[in-house]
């Protein structure tokens, strides 16, 4: 199991941490805007009704 050799750590840890900084950025750049103008648009177009 190459997961509990200490040879290992440093590897698992980068590519960690890594593919977590990618999700983070790809999330923050695309996925959550867009539910921001969805929801703002669904708020203003609820407004604009009542």
């Amino acid at each position: 199991m190459p997961q509990l050799t200490p040879f290992y750590f440093f590897n698992e840890v980068t590519f960690a941490f890594v593919i977590l900084l990618i999700t983070i950025y790809m999330l923050s750049k695309y996925v959550l805007p867009r539910f921001v103008r969805l929801f703002l648009a669904r708020t203003f177009i609820s407004k604009l009704f009542n």
